[in-house]
């Protein structure tokens, strides 16, 4: 890795998070994550590594090809993208729902998977005890089939951290070998996440050296997943996908569990450590199959290398 290139990292890092903590300023000098302001502050803070990225690679670096250099380019070859696409749908969903019985199993997670007794009392407290007009089970059943459509409802925002940590930060840092890629980029994403975190957001019983230090490992996990989906696609929509769809399906736990007990996602959840069990098992299964190989992206039309080009022709010899 290049001294320049370090130089980029560096200056990226203290941009998203400089900006990320002015964004988040006004809850800490205010009523903190019960502000009214708080969903608008937590949307405008995952724009915030987007313009680090977009600031570094348009006046620093100034690459030609700058949408690739983001990963936003090119849209080909589309079957493996769109493939790609549907994974990063469907896998942070199954990640996050797998944690469930994961935890209930290593009793950290109250589940009550049969009677749904928390999800009852929520809808008693929505409706004021009014009778629902179709049984809870078709219910959940459409909640779990809502799921895919919020990886398009959060693309937006959730791009703008993923053009940050996988679109440019993780290309940066392959040359650093795969498993330090994943960790430092993991580290710094998570860490990003402070000006939240310790207000009590995601962990809200845990003290902030805790919080941190599980929001810091399970993005290094969550985010070894995200990558494979950049790397092997070539791309950063699918991972932007998985991104989103993850957000969508973490507060799934609340469907499951029992009421009354109180969740610790310091353990239970995906937020916790009986979560991180099966992307863990993914995540050695990706680096054993050498899954994390980056996908040759063709290069762009006219370039010199690209196929048809004066300078990809063979020279004639006479």
């Amino acid at each position: 890795m290049s001294a320049r290139d370090l130089r980029s990292v560096g200056l990226f890092t203290v941009l998203a998070f400089a900006l990320a903590w002015l964004v988040a300023l006004p809850l800490w000098l205010g009523d903190g994550l019960a502000s009214p302001w708080f969903p608008v502050v937590a949307v405008a803070m995952m724009a915030t590594p987007a313009i680090a990225a977009l600031v570094v690679v348009f006046f620093v670096e100034r690459p030609r090809h700058r949408a690739r250099v983001l990963g936003l380019r090119p849209l080909k070859p589309l079957p493996r993208l769109v493939g790609y696409a549907a994974l990063g749908i469907a896998v942070p969903i199954a990640l996050a729902l797998a944690a469930l019985p994961v935890g209930a199993l290593l009793g950290v997670y109250p589940a009550d998977f049969t009677g749904l007794s928390a999800f009852r009392e929520m809808l008693d407290g929505q409706t004021g005890g009014a009778e629902i007009p179709m049984p809870i089970g078709v219910l959940v059943i459409l909640q779990l089939a809502a799921l895919p459509t919020a990886a398009f409802i959060n693309l937006l925002p959730a791009l703008g951290e993923e053009l940050g940590w996988r679109g440019w930060l993780l290309p940066k840092l392959m040359p650093l070998g795969t498993i330090p890629a994943l960790l430092v980029s993991g580290v710094i994403w998570g860490a990003w996440h402070a000006p939240l975190i310790l207000l009590g957001y995601n962990y809200p019983d845990a003290p902030g050296w805790l919080a941190m230090s599980a929001m810091i490992l399970m993005c290094i996990l969550v985010g070894a997943v995200f990558s494979w989906l950049r790397l092997r696609s070539g791309s950063v929509w699918p991972a932007a996908l998985a991104h989103a769809a993850f957000n969508g399906a973490a507060g799934s736990y609340l469907v499951f569990a029992r009421a009354g007990e109180h969740v610790d996602t310091t353990q239970a959840t995906v937020l916790g450590w009986s979560g991180w069990i099966v992307p863990l098992v993914l995540v050695v299964v990706l680096l054993a199959t050498k899954q994390f190989a980056p996908f040759p992206v063709p290069p762009p039309e006219g370039s010199p290398d690209s196929p048809g080009s004066p300078a990809a022709e063979p020279t004639a010899r006479g």
